[in-house]
């Protein structure tokens, strides 16, 4: 509800300018509120066997749909990550992301016993990295970079041996620089500008970043009222989408940032308490990669937001404008509702002091 309202505020003016109609980026907003919130409902009424079973076909589908981005895809702002389905825009990624947390969670709960085995790690690791392969692909670095940190933290919360979570970072702290050094010349601007941010920028490369820094100062400590920011006045590109966040420090001031980021805190909370609740293998490798997923997600948007990371291109989770990112994320949180309703049901002591089963079936021989 926060969400809308927001976008509601911060892309009346693009909107009007676009379509002469100020409501029209809030209209489709509001349609998709609808459609996450009934696939919310849908997925939280769905048995974990229903999930399970279907895991694979959704990995399988999406996965297909990524990969016919890179040859029919719409290119939006150099990323290649869209795809048109009888008029309607989607983004196959966001999907993407539901579908691996299932799959992989199937499969390491298929093979809970082996989690000592660097094949079952390895195996898992090859269905990630196929999924952010295609979504690097696209030129969708964010994204990606979000997929990395949700499937690392999936691993290091079912259980890898340390040993093998050392080779990861060390994977990883080479792979995210050179990911950022290949790519488009935009991409790379974008991040020498945030290096460099007093050195002289004829391509405008720090323009969205000084100008949502701006929006953030102007808020002070109550702000300058709902729908009254100026920098939402086509002097923020993607203002309704990447940067909402700086509409809501300008606008409500650091209160209503602070707000903001306790939600996103409450959330992440609830998540780690179903989590604690959860003795299910399968279902608790899915909260853990969506818990990731999202508090991750919003860290790296608002950090972008405040400069603190270069700009990624990231939606700020259930808040900015965004059918798919809507979509797919109230249906992961459905998914997770699913997982807590089957604990109400069938209730178990928590997880707290619980070791894996491979280990305790080695301990008891």
């Amino acid at each position: 509800a926060f969400g809308l309202v927001m976008v509601l505020s911060a892309s009346s003016i693009d909107s009007l300018k676009a379509s002469n109609n100020s409501f029209a980026i809030f209209g489709k907003q509001a349609g998709f509120a609808v459609i996450g919130l009934v696939g919310l409902s849908l997925a939280s009424l769905m048995p974990l066997q229903w999930w399970r079973g279907r895991a694979k076909f959704l990995y399988m589908l999406t996965m297909g749909l990524q990969l016919a981005v890179l040859f029919v895809g719409v290119e939006i702002n150099g990323n290649r990550n869209w795809i048109s389905i009888f008029g309607i825009s989607l983004q196959p990624s966001e999907f993407l992301k539901v579908a691996v947390v299932l799959h992989v969670s199937v499969f390491l709960a298929a093979r809970v016993r082996d989690l000592d085995l660097a094949e079952t790690w390895g195996r898992a690791g090859v269905m990630m990295a196929a999924a952010m392969a295609l979504v690097f692909f696209g030129r969708d670095l964010g994204t990606m970079l979000i997929m990395l940190i949700m499937f690392v933290g999936l691993l290091a919360l079912a259980g890898m041996p340390m040993k093998l979570l050392r080779l990861v970072g060390v994977a990883t702290a080479i792979l995210i620089p050179l990911a950022l050094s290949i790519g488009s010349g935009s991409r790379i601007g974008r991040i020498t500008a945030w290096l460099n941010p007093s050195a002289p920028d004829p391509n405008g490369y720090n323009w969205q970043a000084e100008h949502g820094m701006w929006a953030v100062s102007a808020g002070g400590i109550f702000g300058a009222g709902l729908g009254e920011s100026k920098m939402k006045w086509s002097w923020i590109p993607e203002v309704e989408n990447d940067f909402i966040f700086a509409v809501i420090s300008e606008e409500l001031g650091l209160v209503g940032a602070l707000v903001v980021i306790a939600l996103f805190v409450a959330l992440a909370f609830s998540f780690f308490r179903i989590w604690q609740r959860t003795s299910d293998d399968f279902s608790r490798f899915v909260v853990s990669g969506v818990m990731i997923w999202i508090t991750s997600q919003a860290l790296i948007n608002i950090a972008v937001v405040l400069r603190l990371l270069p700009v990624l291109g990231v939606p700020l989770p259930l808040i900015s404008a965004g059918g798919s990112s809507l979509i797919a994320t109230l249906g992961a949180i459905g998914i997770v509702l699913a997982v807590e309703r089957e604990n109400h049901a069938n209730p178990l002591s928590g997880r707290q002091g619980r070791m894996p089963q491979a280990r305790q079936v080695r301990r008891t021989r």
